[in-house]
């Protein structure tokens, strides 16, 4: 994917979701989408990603496919050294501590992905690296 064309579109829906307070660009295809707030690992400029999610049991999470590519993308290696964060869903900001996820657990929610994404098992497919699935629990 063209990464001029990626960055554009990633600003201009960031924008959307901002502005509409979620009612548009929090939807893209099959998806929802979250914004996920981060501060760079190395710069400490502040990040706000839109981003694929999906929610059940009480907790929120992203799959780390990045398309397939080889490597993880920023907004997962700025999200680890700093797991407390903030999301916002459908106009609403929300405290989260992000984790990964791991074993049994892992399984299960790359399995409800890939049933509500099929798009997930072909990224899988393309990269030799394991795709981190990335749990955001609500905090008080």
């Amino acid at each position: 994917m063209n990464k001029l064309f990626l960055k554009t579109f990633m600003a201009m829906n960031t924008f959307a979701i901002q502005v509409s307070r979620g009612r548009i660009g929090s939807r893209l295809g099959t998806q929802t989408i979250l914004l996920l707030h981060t501060a760079g690992r190395k710069s400490g400029r502040h990040y706000v990603t839109p981003i694929a999610y999906f929610s059940m049991d009480g907790i929120y999470f992203l799959v780390g496919s990045n398309w397939g590519k080889e490597k993880n993308a920023g907004w997962y290696y700025n999200l680890l050294p700093q797991p407390h964060t903030i999301i916002e869903v459908k106009g609403n900001k929300i405290p989260v501590e992000a984790s990964l996820a791991e074993g049994q657990e892992y399984d299960r929610l790359w399995k409800y992905a890939i049933e509500h994404h099929p798009p997930y098992q072909h990224y899988k497919e393309m990269t030799k690296r394991h795709i981190p699935i990335v749990i955001l629990k609500p905090v008080t």
